[in-house]
């Protein structure tokens, strides 16, 4: 069977739902939902899931996620603590039933100085708590009495349902201990006089900004493991406000070529909870193709309290339940009707049917043909024709046959990783990933550097339908006609040819070639 053929196959699986990841195309999920944008401490921004590309980490996936958008880099006295009543999830689908069978839980601790009373300070006769986190220079790992708040965290590993069962909590090699330390956030160089690397260092048990860890539930020889939890420089490059005032540029390369400057989140930080595991701890029994997402989740029951504490402003009680769900990005701002998109959230890939309508009709592509038919050209409708969208479900809801499709496939919005594709090195990599004819690129996984914004528009306006960049008929050439997918036909994309762009550039050189790849967060001062 060739491939064309594979893919039109799994089509009458999930043409139900054929266009839910098409709002993939201009940002990522920043405040997309309007109860999630009141709870930024839950607010998942980017998730990415991909074969590890550090030099000797080959057999390695890196899974990060990052929340807190927009982080103003000068936002103290308060600066941007997780949420310790809430839990952060990593779900691992294995078998391609869109449940998770593996999740990695972040739980996390604020707890005050001085056994929670916080610093003080003896002013004339009386002793006086102090406003500030930290009252002097942090330099290395055994100066915290300088730090009035002290953030820690334990990572565990759940098999099968989330709830059904404790994490198994990993534990740190060197010490059998499992409690971590989360840096405190990048305030500025007076805070930080040595470099807030070198202060991030300090506080591992690896000499290396990232902890070493171990899962006991991973199979033997697979139990080996990094995490990282802390700030880290904004991984997203978009020109932000010019998206939402209704696409306000020329969207073609040829008249927007990328530029920094376009980019409105180069000064913003996130915080990111990264972790890279053994592939085998993984796969499971399935084909090596893995699904993933995060989520964050909250007590069912929140009343304020009567007497406050710093630990406890609100009272918490009953079930978790989830608020914040992500796996590829904006699908909730550009998809999801308006009333619907807190429903989304918590919702599971499982249950992803129930949003039909807004998929089956999807709105953006109406939408970019009037935003973008005068700036290509064009005289009548550029929107692909080929409804229901074929090409956009083997892309985002089912994966490729022989690339990334799990052996069991459940239309899901997850983003899905053949763990069998070797990873391309930093300097390799194509930014435009399959499409460029990058095999270890989106949306084969996501890598930070892979521009899924550039991507994600050309998809939508049907770039499956014209050849792409791998030699399918290997004709020795990639890119003739030959390649094309058979989703559907070069005449339903009239524009799917176009380098649409938002001129903000992403690409892996932006990023370092090591785990956790995010760079050092911008500092407040």
């Amino acid at each position: 069977m060739t491939v064309r053929s594979r893919i039109f196959n799994v089509l009458t699986l999930s043409a139900g739902i054929s266009a839910i990841l098409c709002g993939q195309a201009i940002a990522s999920s920043h405040a997309e939902a309007p109860f999630i944008k009141s709870r930024p401490k839950l607010d998942g921004t980017d998730f990415y899931m991909f074969s590890s590309y550090e030099p000797g980490r080959e057999g390695y996936v890196t899974l990060i996620a990052n929340y807190q958008p927009l982080q103003d880099v000068y936002g103290g006295p308060n600066y941007f603590s997780m949420d310790p009543e809430a839990i952060y999830e990593i779900h691992i689908d294995n078998d391609g039933d869109a449940q998770e069978d593996i999740t990695f839980l972040f739980d996390f601790d604020n707890g005050l100085a001085n056994g929670d009373q916080g610093f003080e300070l003896q002013i004339g006769e009386n002793s006086v708590p102090v406003a500030l986190k930290n009252i002097g220079s942090l330099g290395n790992g055994d100066n915290q009495s300088v730090l009035n708040v002290n953030e820690t965290y334990f990572v565990g590993m759940i098999e099968g349902d989330r709830r059904s069962a404790s994490p198994a909590w990993g534990v740190r090699p060197d010490s059998g201990l499992r409690l971590f330390s989360k840096p405190y956030d990048n305030v500025g160089s007076k805070t930080f006089p040595q470099g807030y690397d070198n202060y991030v260092r300090s506080l591992s048990n690896t000499g290396e900004v990232y902890y070493d860890v171990q899962f006991e539930q991973c199979p033997a020889g697979a139990q080996d493991a990094r995490v990282f939890v802390g700030q880290r420089q904004e991984s997203f490059s978009v020109a932000l406000a010019e998206v939402f005032d209704l696409v306000n540029f020329a969207p073609l390369a040829s008249a927007l070529p990328d530029d920094p400057a376009r980019n409105d989140l180069a000064n913003k930080n996130i915080t990111t909870l990264a972790l890279e595991i053994n592939a085998d701890c993984l796969t499971g029994d399935g084909n090596g193709v893995i699904g993933g997402w995060t989520t964050a989740s909250a007590r069912s029951t929140q009343t304020i309290s009567l007497d406050p504490t710093y630990r406890r402003p609100v009272d918490y009680t009953g079930e978790y339940r989830q608020l914040s769900r992500l796996s590829n990005p904006l699908v909730n701002e550009l998809v999801i009707g308006l009333r619907d998109k807190d429903r989304f959230n918590v919702s599971e890939p499982m249950d992803d049917g129930q949003f039909a309508t807004y998929v089956t009709s999807p709105t953006l592509p109406a939408i970019l043909d009037i935003l973008f038919r005068d700036a290509v050209g064009a005289t009548s409708n550029i929107a692909p024709s080929n409804l229901p969208r074929t090409d956009l479900v083997t892309a985002f809801l089912t994966g490729f046959p022989g690339v990334n499709q799990m052996s069991t496939v459940t239309p899901s919005e997850m983003i899905r990783l053949n763990t069998g594709i070797a990873a391309t090195p930093m300097d390799s990599q194509i930014n435009l990933g399959v499409a460029g004819g990058d095999l270890a690129g989106f949306p084969n996984g996501r890598r930070p550097g892979d521009d899924v914004t550039d991507i994600a528009l050309r998809v939508m306006m049907g770039a499956l339908c014209h050849p792409i960049g791998v030699d399918l008929d290997s004709s020795g050439t990639a890119g003739d006609s030959g390649d094309n997918l058979g989703l559907c036909t070069p005449e339903d994309a009239p524009v799917g040819a176009a380098p649409f762009t938002d001129g903000a550039p992403q690409n892996a050189g932006q990023f370092d070639n090591a785990f956790p790849y995010l760079t050092t967060p911008v500092t407040g001062s």
